[in-house]
């Protein structure tokens, strides 16, 4: 083979080996679910979330998944006994943020949850709500006449945490048993909101929290919190979550400064 060959034959060995290496993928910088990261693959995760968080979440939303574009959040909302319902009888979920700590503890007691996972992450106060048109004038739950009242709504007890604690507050009143047949119960507390909202019902009992996205209700009272337990919303990751890492990332910045912001906006403590 002539001098000229030999060198012909090594430039094309050359180009060869530069253009396999150029058509080799680049190797991704850092974590694929890493603040900023595009995402390699889409990861969706789902989020059983208390029907009273509805409108701090979906804005926490849109800054997270702008901050990890690989995470999608689907939220379903609902009553926190219903939620845990359905996680008990294995529909998808990553995550539960209930609105109290007994359907967490009915989840953990199963193995359901991941315990190491479980913190409270928000506290909420329970109100006396009536209609913005509305005469009533009312300045306390002690105030409450049954005699005058047609209708009082409030969440089902059996399965919704604020239909719960506003039946505590009325058993610490002596006013359950003179109410208990004006009572009209709502599936979560968005509904309960929803039939002050409407003049169906005169009175209603729901988180301070739901009146600050609603301009059509006037907040008559607090609830001391001697009359009921502790308003807490524990939160944690499902146990058979395929997504558990992702999950965490959520988690940890829920509970993390942006998160916080967003649920003191709402009117959550």
């Amino acid at each position: 083979m002539t001098r000229w060959a030999c060198m012909g034959w090594l430039l094309l060995t050359v180009l060869f080996a530069v253009a396999c290496t150029s058509a080799q993928p680049h190797a991704p910088h850092g974590d694929s679910i890493s603040s900023g990261a595009s995402p390699a693959g889409q990861t969706e995760l789902m989020i059983s979330a208390a029907a009273s968080l509805t409108d701090a979440l979906q804005e926490i939303k849109k800054s997270f998944e702008e901050r990890y574009p690989a995470i999608t959040l689907t939220f379903t909302f609902g009553s926190s006994g219903h939620l845990a319902r359905q996680i008990e009888q294995g529909a998808p979920s990553d995550l539960f943020l209930s609105a109290s700590r007994r359907e967490m503890d009915t989840l953990e007691k199963k193995h359901l949850i991941d315990k190491d996972s479980r913190v409270d992450f928000a506290g909420n106060r329970l109100v006396l709500i009536a209609a913005k048109e509305s005469a009533w004038a009312l300045s306390s739950f002690e105030e409450i006449q049954p005699e005058q009242l047609q209708y009082l709504a409030i969440g089902d007890p059996e399965s919704v945490p604020v239909g719960q604690y506003a039946k505590e507050v009325l058993q610490s009143l002596m006013l359950w048993d003179a109410l208990e047949g004006k009572l009209v119960l709502g599936a979560d507390v968005r509904q309960v909101l929803t039939y002050v909202e409407s003049g169906n019902v005169e009175l209603g009992i729901v988180y301070s929290s739901d009146t600050v996205v609603s301009s059509k209700v006037n907040v008559l009272a607090a609830a001391r919190p001697e009359w009921h337990k502790p308003i807490l919303y524990p939160a944690a990751i499902v146990a058979e979550s395929p997504h558990k890492r992702e999950a965490r990332v959520f988690l940890d910045y829920l509970t993390g400064e942006q998160g916080k912001r967003v649920l003191k906006k709402y009117g959550f403590q």
